[in-house]
């Protein structure tokens, strides 16, 4: 698959799953109410679909490796932040489990995605 637009990119495509997942988790009576928190895991959530929109257009694999980064560290986030969340008890265990997971996923795509730009970066050499 050709990659055109960064709405192509899996990694991009499940981290905005993931924020979508988060929205709707935050949405929920108790969580709502935690501005802070609701915040800073939204925020997180979109950093990760952001960060691999804006290092598209980067204009170089490097560059474009270092969004990624970022990308995989606000998964990174989300993940912490849902501790937060279930120790406070706003989220289920089974909530935890499955946007955790969700985030994982991300992460590895976003992985897999570095490896690929690294890999061709070192074969035009």
């Amino acid at each position: 698959m050709t990659i055109r637009k960064f709405e192509d990119i899996q990694a991009w495509q499940l981290a905005r799953g993931m924020t979508k997942r988060i929205y709707a988790l935050t949405k929920q009576s108790k969580f709502s109410r935690d501005f802070g928190l609701k915040d800073q895991i939204r925020r997180a959530a979109g950093s990760s679909m952001h960060n691999i929109a804006e290092g598209f257009d980067a204009g170089s694999n490097k560059e474009f490796i270092r969004f990624l980064r970022y990308a995989k560290r606000s998964c990174t986030e989300v993940q912490s932040e849902l501790y937060i969340a279930l120790d406070e008890t706003y989220i289920t265990n089974e909530e935890f489990l499955a946007i955790y997971k969700n985030a994982a996923e991300t992460k590895a795509a976003i992985h897999g995605f570095i490896s690929y730009l690294k890999s061709y970066e070192q074969n035009k050499k």
